[in-house]
Order: C-alpha cells, then structure tokens, then sequence
C-alpha cells in the first residue's frame, strides 16, 4: 500500500483520504519540525507540507519519496533544488483562495481609501459636531490610480475588480507576456520606479519569495511613492524588508495607510512600533493601519479546495 505523509497543520487527513481512496494511507504528523520527525516518514511514497522547512535533512531519509506538494503557494520553505537532486519532484498549490485573498485587497483598498476605519474610530469620540472630522484629502474611486505589483491570478482578478470601482489600474510584472495587459485593460510599466510614481495605491501580488522579491519593499520603495500612497500586501510577508519601513512611511506621510495580511513575521513582536501603534486607539495612526492575521485566502470553501487540490497534485 502506497504512503502519503502529511507533515504538519493537519491532524485528520480525511479530505486528503477521500481523494486517494482505500489504496493510500494517510499519515499526519503533526510535526514541522524536520529534526522531530519520526521514523514514519522514511517510508513515504510521498509527503504534503504545509509550514513545516524541509531540506537534505529529510530528503537523505526519504528513499522511496517521488514527490513533496506544498499547500497554498509559498516555495520557500522546501528546498525543491535539493529535492530534485535526490529525485524528488515539488510542486504548489497555487490555484486556490483566489476570489478570497482578491476580494480581501480589495476591501482593505476600499476601506482606507475612504478612510472608513478612521472615521469609524474618531466620530466614537466627537465633541463639536458628529462631522467634525471630516477629512481631507480623500478620493473618488476614479481619482484614484491602483498600481499592481505582480499580475498573476490574484493581481488580475484585483485589476479587474477595481476597475469595476472606475479605478485607473496599472501593472508591473516583468514575467507576465507583452500584450497581457490589453487582455485586462490595464496600463503596464516596465520598471518598478515608473508605477511607483504612477501610484496613488499599491498593491502587492508577487508570489514567489526569491531573491527578487524578498525585502523589495524596503527604505528606497518607500521613497519612490508619491506622498500619502496607501499600501496594500495579501501576497508574502517578507517582501516588506521590516516593519519599521511601514512605520517610517507613516510617519513621515509617503504612507497615507496601510493594509497587511502578511507580515515579515508572523506572528508579530510586539515590541514592533508599527504593531504598538496599531494596538494604541489613542496613536493617531491606529485606525491608520489595517492588520489581518494571514487569513486572506480562508474561507471553508477556499480550505477544502487547498487540501483537495494539493491530494492531486500527487495523483
């Protein structure tokens, strides 16, 4: 009989088991630790991993593994190069939770565009009159232009969303093929710089956690923003380079606010002074910031989804 590992997250493996039927059997360890696994998992015909780091370690033991599949779309917690080395294929989930994580940027977009949190927590305390904080500046939707890092599902399914807001939308995605663009009726730029300045929002869709990505958005990003930008990130936490960007951002105004589903580390310290901030309702940038905790792309349609289309990945 055939062996499929479940590493970590999971402890009853029966939508996973439902997919393999009576002829696999599904072991969860309940482990993402690799030193604590057990002997278990060396006789794995294949493994399904979800936060658990998996290197050479794993892979010496694992003889009779053809394939690891990942839930959801990160890669960077398995070493697939080295994984290959020993004969091993990897692959993601990355067709999952795309109406969830676009439907979330989009209301967290909405939300601090119209500065509904603010509102919301000044007129709690109003003194002169109930509309005494009626702010400027605020924008129509069509004043507003949406620059979209990363047009792959999730980015286009937000492009197309937002335009239906009468949003101008732009995209950079040096991976995505001439023309593209023309598919969502959107602009394209070429280089980071150029939709930075375009930019009265951002919105972070780039997936992959490479050398690319990781810690893009860092000091010289920030200052590449036209002032009072707002700022969204449903895609990888670490792609913020820290915290303390975000804040700086705040506070010096190239940020008008902020939206996060991710975070460089989850969960946060609380000796952040973004994260103090935000628990502050007296920080006058509290109901600046948004903060979810990674559960963009949940919904129990979206979960089930995830678990049955990683099963077949293996299949």
């Amino acid at each position: 009989m055939k062996r499929v590992i479940i590493t970590d997250y999971f402890n009853n493996p029966d939508i996973e088991q439902h997919v393999f039927g009576d002829q696999v059997e599904v072991i969860c360890l309940n482990e993402e630790n690799e030193k604590n696994f057990p002997n278990t998992i060396n006789d794995a015909d294949a493994i399904l991993v979800w936060h658990a780091i998996l290197t050479e370690k794993t892979f010496k033991k694992i003889k009779n593994c053809k394939t690891i599949v990942r839930y959801g779309v990160g890669i960077d917690n398995v070493d697939f190069i080295s994984a290959r080395n020993f004969g091993i294929n990897f692959a993601n989930t990355p067709d999952y939770g795309i109406h969830e994580v676009a439907d979330t940027t989009c209301s967290m977009i909405t939300a601090l565009s119209r500065k509904i949190f603010l509102y919301n927590s000044k007129c709690k305390n109003y003194s002169k009159g109930w509309q005494e904080n009626v702010l400027n500046p605020i924008k129509r939707s069509t004043e507003h232009n949406l620059g979209i890092i990363g047009a792959g599902r999730i980015g286009s399914a937000v492009a197309l969303r937002m335009k239906a807001f009468g949003m101008n939308v732009a995209i950079y995605d040096p991976y995505v093929s001439n023309g593209y663009e023309k598919t969502l009726g959107v602009t394209r730029f070429e280089s980071l710089n150029d939709i930075l300045k375009y930019s009265s929002i951002i919105s972070i869709h780039a997936h992959p956690l490479n050398k690319e990505t990781k810690g893009m958005v860092n000091e010289d990003f920030v200052n590449h923003m036209n002032d009072g930008t707002i700022f969204i990130n449903t895609a990888r936490g670490k792609i913020v380079d820290k915290l303390d960007t975000l804040y700086n951002g705040l506070i010096s105004g190239k940020l008008d606010s902020i939206g996060l589903d991710v975070l460089p580390d989850e969960p946060p310290l609380t000796t952040e002074k973004l994260i103090m901030a935000w628990k502050d309702t007296s920080n006058p940038i509290s109901s600046r910031i948004i903060i979810t905790p990674h559960t963009a792309f949940y919904t129990p349609s979206s979960w089930k989804e995830m678990r049955i289309k990683a099963a077949q990945n293996i299949n």
